[in-house]
């Protein structure tokens, strides 16, 4: 076995790692902010040179379960299956 491959495994681990650290410290941030906004009643805010908006918007959805539930031809017709890529280092 390659020595590098183990190397760069471990560091692959350790950046992701790194990340989900980071993307916890962001929800942290957003969560302040938001509280700010909310206790200021606002939607959107003036922060120096920073804008930030926290609002609600309208999605919409394909109930894909419920659809196959109903009407399962229906749902098998319009149904694509592609072939994906998927990687992990575990």
């Amino acid at each position: 076995m390659n020595l590098d491959i183990i190397e760069v495994a471990a560091e692959y681990r350790e950046v992701q790692q790194k990340i989900k650290l980071l993307e916890e410290h962001l929800e942290v941030l957003k969560a302040a902010m938001v509280a700010e906004m909310d206790a200021q009643q606002v939607e959107k805010l003036q922060a120096g040179q920073f804008e930030i908006r926290y609002s609600l918007y309208d999605t919409s959805r394909l109930d894909v379960k419920a659809l196959k539930a109903d009407m399962p031809d229906v749902a098998e017709r319009y149904t694509i299956s592609k072939t994906t890529t998927r990687f992990q280092v575990a």
